[in-house]
């Protein structure tokens, strides 16, 4: 059994009290949209900050799975599999 990371942004690491990296235990594939519920179980203000009440990941949310952006691929259907990375990069407007 492998382990997926989920790389935080400093700005989301408060919201995951303060961890950088969150790991979930994979014995095979797993979707964005389910190692997002492992992850953010215990967290559920990172979970209302990454996705909406639809359950669809925010506008300003971008996730990559071994660098590949999953809006680009099959977006919460992806798979991520055991011992991948997965980034989560939130887009910061500035004024």
């Amino acid at each position: 059994m492998a382990d997926v990371s989920v790389v935080l942004p400093s700005v989301l690491q408060p919201l995951a009290g303060g961890q950088s990296v969150l790991t979930a235990s994979a014995d095979g594939a797993l979707t964005v949209a389910g190692l997002l519920d492992t992850v953010t179980g215990d967290y559920p203000a990172l979970s209302r900050r990454l996705r909406d009440e639809t359950g669809a990941v925010r506008r300003f949310v971008n996730i990559y799975v071994n660098g590949n952006e999953i809006r680009r691929l099959q977006g919460l259907s992806t798979e991520v599999l055991p011992g991948q990375e997965v980034l989560i990069i939130q887009s910061v407007a500035g004024g």
